[in-house]
C-alpha cells in the first residue's frame, strides 16, 4: 500500500490559524525500518531525496546539526532534537531563514515516526510550529504552511521511492518542492 494519507490534527479552538499549524503525511514503504532510517539520517542518502544530490553533513545526535542544501533557496542548518533509531527522528528547521541555525524561536519542528508494517515501514512525517513563526515576506513562498503542505506531499513519495529503489523518480510537491522540502 503506497497511498499517501494527509491529515491535520483537530484543535479544540478550531480556528483557521490552529489548523494551519500542523502538517501530517503518512505513507507505507516497502523497505525495512532500518533502511528507511538510513535514508532519513545518513549523509549519502539525505541529499538525494531532500536536497541537491550531494552528501549532507549530519551530526546525528540531539543538539547536532544536519545541513539541508536547497540550491538557489540556500542552505539550512537544522538542529537535531531526537534520535531514536530506527523509530523516531526529529529536527528543528528554520526554512524562513536560510543560513541561520534552527532554534525554537525561528523554526518549525519536523518529526519522522517509523513503525514496522509487515516487511515494510509505515512512515509518518509531522511538521508543527507555523502558527507562531514569523516569516519574512521574501520567504513566504518557500517557508509558509501552504508551501510545506505541498512540499511534504512530494517528499514522502521521494522518501518512499528512494528507500525502495535508490531513486526519487522526480516526485513533485507544492511550491516548496523546487527547494527540496
Amino acid at each position: 500500500m503506497s497511498e499517501i494519507q494527509h491529515s491535520q490534527a483537530p484543535d479544540s479552538t478550531d480556528t483557521a490559524a490552529s489548523q494551519r499549524d500542523r502538517i501530517e503525511k503518512e505513507i507505507t514503504i516497502a523497505a525495512s525500518p532500518e533502511r528507511v532510517w538510513a535514508v532519513l539520517t545518513e549523509p549519502k542518502h539525505v541529499g538525494n531525496w531532500f536536497g541537491m544530490g550531494e552528501p549532507t553533513p549530519v551530526d546525528l545526535r540531539p543538539g547536532g546539526t544536519m545541513v539541508l542544501d536547497h540550491g538557489e533557496y540556500g542552505t539550512f542548518p537544522t538542529t537535531i532534537v531526537e534520535v531514536d533509531p530506527p523509530r523516531r527522528f526529529a529536527y528543528r528547521w528554520a526554512s524562513a531563514h536560510p543560513g541561520e541555525q534552527a532554534v525554537e524561536g525561528n523554526s518549525t519542528l519536523v518529526e519522522f515516526t517509523l513503525v514496522p508494517d509487515g516487511e515494510g515501514t509505515h512512515l509518518t512525517v509531522v511538521e508543527t510550529g507555523f502558527a507562531t513563526l514569523d516569516i519574512p515576506a521574501k520567504s513566504k513562498e518557500t517557508a509558509s504552511y501552504e508551501s510545506h503542505e505541498g512540499g511534504w506531499a512530494g517528499q514522502v513519495v521521494n522518501i518512499k521511492n528512494y528507500a525502495e529503489t535508490g531513486r526519487t523518480d522526480g516526485a513533485t510537491g507544492g511550491d516548496c518542492e523546487g527547494s527540496g522540502s
